[in-house]
């Protein structure tokens, strides 16, 4: 079974539209889901109205969320091409022993698309949804800045 990390773009956007193509996610049988606080929290951070946020709240409800250690005593070195802000997803998805980072942020994860990072293969998250698709297909959506 796949630990699938979930960026907070895919969270974000899941939660913004109850027919995102993203929900199937919350469906896969051999995937089990997992975000960190900080992901949660950036998530919450970009929905209007509490309609969204609900639905980020039941969303969040069915995976494991870990809390991330403080600062990395020895940090990949794929970390330190990320903006500070990314490093913790990176670090949430490590420290959850995940599989899979799923992220729609092509902009800063982009360059790892398809590559491994201490055992975590990173991909946008429709390649994971539909194998046969390229990785560098463009994602659903973004978390706005």
């Amino acid at each position: 079974m796949d630990t699938v990390f979930l960026d907070a773009n895919i969270l974000f956007s899941a939660a913004r539209r109850l027919d995102s193509r993203l929900r199937r996610l919350w469906d896969l049988p051999n995937a089990r889901l997992v975000t960190s606080v900080y992901a949660g929290n950036e998530a919450r951070r970009h929905l209007v109205g509490r309609d969204q946020r609900q639905a980020l709240a039941d969303l969040l409800a069915r995976m494991r969320i870990v809390v991330t250690r403080g600062r990395w005593a020895a940090a990949p070195a794929e970390a330190a091409a990320l903006p500070t802000k990314d490093r913790p997803i990176l670090r949430g998805a490590l420290e959850a022993g995940a599989t899979h980072l799923l992220t729609g942020d092509r902009r800063h994860f982009g360059a790892f698309y398809g590559q491994r990072i201490e055992g975590v293969l990173v991909l946008p998250p429709a390649a994971y949804l539909d194998p046969a698709l390229a990785a560098d297909e463009a994602p659903e959506a973004d978390v706005p800045s």
